[in-house]
């Protein structure tokens, strides 16, 4: 079954509680009756989640990036002696 755009709307409205949505009570007792309805949700949801891992996962890629570059570089030595000496006990 392909679920219509609208509906799709619905279940993101719901998934990310969209304050301006005056339709989320009916959209509760559509999912309380309808299990089609409720596996797309949970789809939904995995997805959401999914995206949200694959972000966090590129971020961190990109953040251990900058970090080799920053303190193994030859061209960022003295960034990295600076950086060191704030943590250095004196």
């Amino acid at each position: 079954m392909r679920t219509s755009l609208n509906e799709l709307q619905q279940i993101e409205d719901y998934l990310l509680r969209q304050e301006n949505n005056p339709a989320a009570a009916g959209f509760e007792v559509r999912l309380a009756l309808q299990p089609s309805l409720q596996e797309s949700v949970l789809w939904q949801q995995q997805t959401y989640d999914l995206i949200q891992a694959y972000g966090r996962m590129r971020l961190k890629a990109e953040i251990e990036n900058v970090h080799q570059k920053l303190f193994h570089s030859p061209a960022h030595q003295r960034f990295r002696q600076s950086i060191l000496q704030l943590f250095s006990r004196k």
